[in-house]
């Protein structure tokens, strides 16, 4: 069910952002991507464990720099930044031990990650707003 739902609402806020115009700005995506990467941050602050919360940081700051990068020079990287997060999450655990992430969580924001990402890439490819044709 986390994975259906994660996957619906990315295509549905992606869907309307562009309908509403919010990703006419190319710093759209990045700040998904950076709002994304602090996320296992806060659940370590939640779960109280400071070692989780070192490793989060560090985890988080990689996409964070991948985001900036990303904006700065071209929106492909934040979209393959999407789908490296979609692939993190599932491996998160095994390299984390983080007890404030919820059970549902990797389920969930791999496929929203993964699918955002397939959603900007497409907006990339079919260069469907301003701020993406200008990013290519």
């Amino acid at each position: 069910m986390a994975l259906g739902v994660g996957a619906v609402l990315a295509l549905l806020v992606g869907l309307f952002a562009t309908g509403v115009g919010l990703d006419r700005d190319r710093a759209f995506y990045p700040t998904v991507m950076i709002v994304i990467a602090v996320l296992y941050s806060l659940f370590a602050v939640m779960g109280g464990s400071t070692p989780a919360l070192v490793l989060e940081v560090i985890a988080g700051a990689v996409f964070i720099a991948l985001a900036v990068a990303g904006f700065k020079w071209s929106l492909w990287v934040v979209a393959a930044a999407l789908a490296g997060h979609g692939v993190f999450d599932f491996i998160h655990a095994a390299f984390i031990a983080n007890p404030g992430v919820p059970a549902f969580w990797p389920e969930f924001c791999s496929a929203y990650d993964v699918v955002a990402a397939v959603y900007l890439a497409w907006l990339l490819k079919s260069k469907r707003t301003p701020a993406t044709a200008a990013s290519v």
